[in-house]
């Protein structure tokens, strides 16, 4: 299960740094098995589009180059 954390906090890290790029960040709460919490910060924080840069990047991401069975959910 190591692995796994180190491989979802490494892709983690570079979709961070796509979001830094436009105002925003993440930030990782926690990881519980398969589902990963996290935390939508900057201009992401904000975005009337936090919803489709949460499923549709960054979990797509995750589930295309981790494990097609992780679920990403957003905490407030």
């Amino acid at each position: 299960m190591e692995d796994f954390e180190a491989t979802v906090i490494a892709k983690l890290g570079e979709l961070r740094s796509a979001l830094q790029g436009h105002g925003g960040d993440l930030e990782l709460v926690s990881m519980e098995g398969k589902t990963i919490q996290l935390k939508l910060r900057g201009a992401c924080g904000t975005c009337p589009h936090a919803a489709e840069t949460l499923k549709g990047y960054i979990e797509a991401a995750l589930r295309s180059e981790v494990d097609p069975e992780i679920e990403v959910v957003r905490v407030m």
